[in-house]
């Protein structure tokens, strides 16, 4: 029940010492977000009236939209069996049913689930795993200590995550407090790495030429793990890789005897086509992390996958993985998991992805590729990125303090567009370069797509004719 106005004056909100009415540590102490009072499929309402489309689904993670009854009946369901129990003890059978269903979701090429509560948690324990696998190997590899990693890419917030990632504008501030295993290479960046007349093929085999020349200069025997996102999100927006690039990558790890960790949080279980984006790339990594489309946003969700391999030489070992955490396997978080992926399972989602993601592509392209500003749109399914640039040319990005991103982002919050359009930045080297993304769910239908272009567009548009650019 809402309170009454009287009570409301009678007892009105706490404040801090600092005047801010909220006692909760905002992402910003000098500019608190609006609060959520309602979300229903594609939209939500917020404190002041307003009324937002959202399109990037948050983080790329609501794929189902908001408020989907199934979700809701199964999570009041599991809390009449158990809403928590300790994974040392215990198990359940919401928990056992996710697993098998995501390795149904592999064909079998995955044998083991590990359910965490955020993709920096799985980042964390696939890093452990690694380590694991090649102390238990007959004989041991102790040795192998490295991690290879690409150039702006973002792996999680967590220290080990971060240190992992190659986003300098993200480690910057906590550089001494991180890992220094981690060797980087280039990232598989079409509209800035490829070579003016270079063939696909040819870039990808220079990217795959330039991995083995790293292994080859820090010593095989030191290697690790090599990590990346089939197509990265956030940190370049939804960029793809060249066509042939992660199979020739899958060789050389396999000519080293090095693991493949595929970071699917963002771009998989569903998003970018396929359930699992490297079913569309001819590879099969020895481990998966996945997260954000897995539990749709209804409950904090995220884990790894792992292949037989890597289980096998655990099974021989010690038989256990020496990893866990006190909300591994939530009932809750693996109830609302489950649910989704039935849904999107049975109501064929993947298939609607596919074909929004082409009308999309064909609307975005088809209303911006020709703005004067915007000098990349890419993409697949239903992740899409635009990139901005100052000179179509040259491909100059944007002075960072001009603040491009957010700025088209803020456009669209205002109520004369109500949309909400993902900002990244440091696209171009970690610093500069500005770049949005669309993410909307996944069963979303055309009439709506047309709109989140429409209004996207019209943001873009507006933004940029009435922003005066103070650095060039």
């Amino acid at each position: 029940m809402e309170p009454s106005e009287s009570a409301l004056e009678s007892n009105p909100p706490k404040t801090s010492s600092s005047g801010d009415p909220s006692h909760l540590l905002h992402r910003s102490l000098s500019a608190p977000p609006l609060t959520v009072t309602k979300a229903l499929g594609n939209y939500l309402e917020l404190s002041n009236g307003q009324r937002i489309l959202d399109a990037t689904t948050g983080a790329a993670v609501a794929c189902l939209g908001h408020g989907n009854a199934r979700v809701k009946a199964a999570l009041a369901k599991q809390m009449d069996v158990v809403s928590y129990c300790h994974s040392l003890f215990y198990s359940t059978s919401a928990a056992d049913e996710l697993a098998a269903e995501l390795i149904r979701g592999t064909e079998g090429k995955m044998e083991k689930a590990f359910i965490v509560s955020s993709g920096s948690e799985a980042i964390e324990a696939a890093m452990k795993l690694a380590r694991q696998y090649f102390l238990e190997l007959s004989p041991p590899q102790p040795s192998r200590t490295l991690f290879i990693a690409r150039k702006q890419s973002y792996h999680g917030t967590t220290l080990g995550a971060l240190g992992l990632g190659g986003h300098v504008g993200r480690r910057a501030a906590f550089e001494p407090l991180l890992a220094t295993n981690t060797e980087f290479v280039s990232p598989a960046y079409f509209y800035r790495g490829m070579a003016d007349g270079e063939l696909e093929e040819e870039y990808a085999d220079r990217l795959a030429q330039e991995l083995e020349e790293t292994i080859e200069r820090v010593g095989p025997e030191n290697v690790c793990v090599f990590v990346a996102e089939p197509i990265v999100g956030a940190a370049l927006g939804c960029v793809p890789s060249p066509r042939g690039y992660f199979p020739k990558i899958r060789e050389i790890c396999d000519k080293h005897h090095i693991l493949l960790i595929l970071d699917e949080i963002m771009s998989g279980m569903g998003r970018s086509g396929t359930l699992h984006a490297w079913q569309d790339l001819d590879v099969v990594p020895d481990v998966q992390t996945i997260g954000k489309g897995l539990g749709g946003g209804y409950a904090p969700v995220a884990g790894l996958l792992v292949n037989k391999r890597v289980i096998e030489v655990l099974r021989q070992g010690t038989g256990a993985f020496a990893h866990g955490q006190t909300y591994q396997g939530h009932p809750m978080a693996c109830a609302a998991a489950l649910e989704v992926q039935r849904i999107v399972r049975e109501e064929k989602l993947v298939e609607n992805v596919q074909e929004m993601g082409v009308l999309m592509e064909k609307l975005l392209k088809s209303r911006l590729a020709g703005h004067e500003y915007v000098g990349d749109i890419r993409g697949k399914g239903l992740f899409w990125g635009i990139e901005f640039v100052q000179d179509k040319k040259t491909k100059k990005p944007f002075y960072p303090g001009d603040a491009v991103a957010m700025g088209v982002h803020q456009k669209g919050m205002e109520p004369k567009y109500n949309i909400s359009i993902y900002p990244g930045t440091g696209t171009v080297d970690g610093k500069s370069g500005d770049h949005v993304l669309l993410c909307p769910a996944y069963n979303v239908t055309a009439d709506v797509v047309e709109e989140i272009v429409d209004l996207t567009a019209k943001v873009i548009e507006d933004y940029f004719r009435g922003k005066t650019l103070v650095h060039t």
